[in-house]
């Protein structure tokens, strides 16, 4: 695999940075790792790195070889907070390419205020599990379709990104839906993590915004998880999507952290 070399390193031996495999990079330094980096590419095929290192001179040298051995664009993603790491990233080249703010969910009716929401008029929402996984897929499909021509995929949490094979729904019994006569129109997804579920799609087909159906899966979704003990849920949301900033501001959601993704062109 290919080498580098850098007298700058933690104290006064070498660094020898080494390609491991095709998504691994090891800095090396007196026989001791020194620093990591890896490639991975995302479900849509953009190419996304990291790099794990103690010390400013070896993130240097790992971005360095990566940059070599890799094709742009390139991308990662960090803690708004990290201004460290943000700075470090912007050494080799990164900018800022979007923000995703994170939320706090309250589940209690009461404080959300979503206890007397119910569907629009020929709505039934179906809890988790109940929808059969053949029109969930080609609402998923729509759903895909319709984000891909306007906002992109891009700006969606990297768990709900299309698969090699087309498809976002990995696990049906995760999705509460919204059925208006025979038709899927909407869905929820809920990802039950131990410490905070997590709120990772909430999508509505295009032709029937406005009418409440989102604002009713939500209600839906936090009611349950409030009923099984949950205070409260995470949600992401990119900063350009007024809509779903809107719908969880008004129920009391409150930002809790922000991430930004990078790109090098």
């Amino acid at each position: 695999m290919n080498s580098a070399h850098s007298t700058s390193g933690t104290g006064h031996h070498a660094v020898v940075v080494t390609r491991v495999s095709d998504t691994q990079w090891h800095a090396i330094e007196d026989d001791r790792t020194v620093g990591r980096g890896d490639a991975s590419r995302r479900p849509d095929g953009r190419l996304f790195i990291s790099i794990d290192a103690w010390h400013r001179p070896v993130f240097d040298r790992v971005a360095d070889a990566m940059l070599r051995d890799l094709p742009t664009p390139l991308y990662t993603v960090l803690d708004e907070a990290d201004h460290d790491s943000r700075s470090a990233w912007e050494r080799a080249g990164f900018a800022v390419a979007r923000r995703e703010w994170g939320y706090r969910v309250p589940t209690d009716p009461q404080t959300t205020g979503l206890g007397s929401v119910q569907p629009p008029h020929g709505v039934t929402i179906l809890p988790a599990g109940e929808a059969e996984e053949g029109p969930l897929r080609a609402l998923d499909r729509t759903i895909r379709d319709e984000i891909e021509a306007t906002v992109g995929w891009q700006t969606m949490p990297a768990e709900v990104l299309p698969r090699p094979a087309g498809t976002t729904l990995l696990d049906p019994s995760k999705y509460v839906v919204a059925r208006h006569l025979d038709q899927y129109v909407g869905l929820i997804r809920v990802v039950p993590l131990t410490r905070q579920p997590r709120i990772g799609l909430i999508a509505v087909r295009t032709d029937r915004h406005r009418r409440g159906i989102a604002r009713a899966l939500l209600a839906h979704a936090l009611a349950s998880l409030h009923r099984s003990g949950t205070p409260s849920a995470w949600a992401e949301v990119d900063e350009s999507n007024a809509a779903a900033t809107a719908l969880f501001e008004g129920i009391g959601a409150r930002r809790a952290g922000s991430t930004l993704e990078l790109v090098r062109h």
